[in-house]
This record gives structure tokens, C-alpha cells and sequence, in this order.
């Protein structure tokens, strides 16, 4: 043991270079150091200690390296999960500009004449057909496409009078 402990700086400056991390080495000598502790009575067919802590350390150090690659294998990177759980709602400023053009377009539709307002909602709100909705305002099929463009053009005009 007072081998392991007169060369500590030199096994770990090694075992860095070998694994590429300073807390991978730094693992592998104290699994070493454990390694060495548990092996009293077999110390004694021992010839050379230095060349048996260092391939002890290298041993377990190259499984720590195998571990760690498997386990890195299996692990999702920060920027991954990140990217999982990005929020995709819209920023304040976004809300704010949506939020201002909605008030332009419902001052538009209040002042539009109550047929054309109503065909444009049923149209482009409900999902109706011009035959749809002509039944339902009690019109042709001609007339509400007429609404459809003043209501559009009048939306349209409004908004550009108000940017």
C-alpha cells in the first residue's frame, strides 16, 4: 500500500491520460485503492508492486471508460432534451402583435353591414359553403360571394389605415 500511495500523482496523471477524464482517473484509483486493501494474504506473490498497481489501475480504469460508454450510449445530451422540450408558444411579443392585429379585425368586422360581417364569419369561421350560407342569410349563392369580397376588402382597407 505505501507503493500505491508514493506514486498516487503519477498512477493519476496516467490514468488521466488513459481515460481522457480527471474524474474517470481519480474513480479508477480509488477502485484501485479498494482492489489493493482487499487483497492481504495474496501481496506476497507479488514480484514487482509498481507494475501491478499500474496494470491493476489500468484494468479498472478501462472498464470505467466501457461503463461510461455504454452508459453515454443510453443518455440523452442536455441540448437533446432541450430541443424535446422546447416551448413552442409563442414569445410575449408575438402574443402582443397577434393580439393588437385581433382588435383591428374585430373594429373592422363591427363596422361592416350585418350581412356581409355574417357571411365572412360563416365562411371563414364555420367552414359553410356559399350555398350554405346563402341559405342561411336567405340569399343566391352570387350574393354571398359579393359579401365576401366587401367584407374582405373592408377588412383588408381598415387594416391598412390602422398600420
Amino acid at each position: 500500500m505505501s507503493v500505491y500511495l508514493r506514486q498516487w500523482k503519477a498512477l493519476c496523471a496516467h490514468l488521466k491520460k488513459r481515460t481522457g477524464s480527471q474524474e474517470l482517473a481519480e474513480d479508477a484509483l480509488q477502485e484501485t485503492w479498494l482492489r489493493l486493501a482487499g487483497m492481504k494474504g495474496d501481496a506476497a506473490a507479488i514480484h514487482d508492486y509498481h507494475a501491478f498497481i499500474l496494470r491493476v489501475a489500468g484494468n479498472i480504469a478501462i472498464d470505467l471508460v466501457r461503463k461510461e460508454r455504454r452508459h453515454s450510449v443510453h443518455c440523452v445530451s442536455d441540448e437533446a432534451l432541450l430541443a424535446a422540450v422546447a416551448d413552442n408558444a409563442p414569445s410575449p411579443e408575438v402574443c402582443i402583435i397577434d393580439r393588437d392585429q385581433l382588435r383591428l379585425l374585430a373594429l373592422a368586422l363591427a363596422r361592416l353591414p350585418a350581412k356581409p360581417r355574417a357571411a365572412l364569419l360563416l365562411s371563414r369561421c364555420d367552414g359553410l359553403s356559399h350555398r350554405e350560407i346563402g341559405a342561411r342569410l336567405k340569399v343566391s349563392e352570387s350574393m354571398v360571394a359579393k359579401y365576401l369580397g366587401q367584407a374582405l376588402r373592408h377588412c383588408r382597407d381598415h387594416y391598412r389605415h390602422q398600420v
